[in-house]
């Protein structure tokens, strides 16, 4: 019975489900397209259904394929684990160009400790750095158009793996000059007399609007802006209060002329990651980059403990 069902179907099946995509599939195994729909149609004949249908974004898997993908990705994870050992990819040595979707506090905060890392650990390897849409990056990856991104929501999707960097908590930040806000830490009581200046829609930094809403004062919200890196600029020469994410505001406080102050809120913290593809689907040279992301970004608690 399953004489006709080797590795390489389960393998398609899977970059199938994750790629949406029979173009990205024979991209990702080196084969053509047409090897991959003739595969696709040994699994649909093998389990007596279509397993995906076109739809508008790709391929959208039936609700056989959905309960098949977790055991036979878990099966083809196991295997590759055991059968590749260690990755043959020397950074010392290689060219690659690796692509990253990264916010842009992101690009502030995290891409400079890559940068700095990156010329003595691997000399040949280059990156792109591309904006991160968040709606659109789960596809991005499994077409191969990105190698990584870096987000703070949590991000479910079976289509790709989740590697935690960090847990990332708020600080306010005011006009080093302000003239009524000079200690390391803010009352209730001056946070609600102060005027704000709030990022509009970054997914995953909800946190500070919400702590506002939940004290009824969002109409203390007087400008909204949409990216972080704008923030220092317009706080530094107003008496705007802005509640930034701790790492990007302390970089934020070195270079510009502003304060940081303890919020007198917990606000909930971010959890930043990093999504790539599952181990099975990445080549050795995106198991470096994502190690390498890792020893470099993660906080110590998770850079220590065993990877994926």
């Amino acid at each position: 019975m399953m004489r006709d069902f080797d590795l390489n179907l389960v393998r398609t099946f899977v970059l199938l489900y994750e790629t949406r995509s029979v173009t990205a599939t024979a991209e990702s195994m080196h084969v053509t397209q047409p090897t991959v729909s003739y595969s696709l149609q040994k699994l649909r004949r093998r389990f007596s259904d279509e397993l995906f249908r076109r739809g508008g974004r790709g391929l959208v898997p039936t609700t056989t394929a959905q309960a098949l993908y977790p055991p036979l990705h878990h099966a083809l994870a196991e295997i590759e684990s055991t059968v590749s050992g260690a990755h043959s990819f020397d950074p010392a040595t290689a060219r690659a160009r690796f692509t990253l979707c990264l916010s842009d506090l992101g690009e502030v905060s995290l891409l400079p400790r890559l940068m700095a890392a990156l010329p003595s650990r691997a000399p040949g390897v280059t990156l792109t750095v591309r904006p991160l849409d968040v709606d659109s990056a789960v596809d991005q990856l499994g077409r191969g158009e990105i190698d990584a991104f870096v987000a703070s929501p949590l991000i479910t999707s079976q289509r790709v793996a989740r590697i935690p960097l960090f847990s990332e908590g708020y600080v306010g930040m005011v006009a080093a000059r302000h003239p009524r806000l000079r200690g390391t830490r803010m009352s209730l009581e001056e946070l609600t007399a102060e005027r704000h200046i709030a990022v509009f829609g970054p997914a995953g930094h909800e946190g500070p609007r919400r702590a506002l809403e939940a004290r009824g004062l969002l109409d203390r919200i007087v400008l909204e802006v949409t990216r972080f890196s704008t923030l220092p600029y317009l706080v530094q020469d107003s008496e705007l209060v802005a509640m930034v994410p701790r790492l990007v505001a302390e970089v934020f406080a070195t270079d510009h002329r502003v304060r940081l102050l303890e919020l007198p809120m917990d606000i909930e913290p971010a959890q930043v990651s990093v999504y790539t593809r599952h181990s099975h689907a990445r080549t050795p040279a995106q198991h470096w980059l994502t190690q390498f992301m890792r020893e470099h970004l993660a906080e110590p608690a998770i850079r220590e403990s065993p990877g994926r």
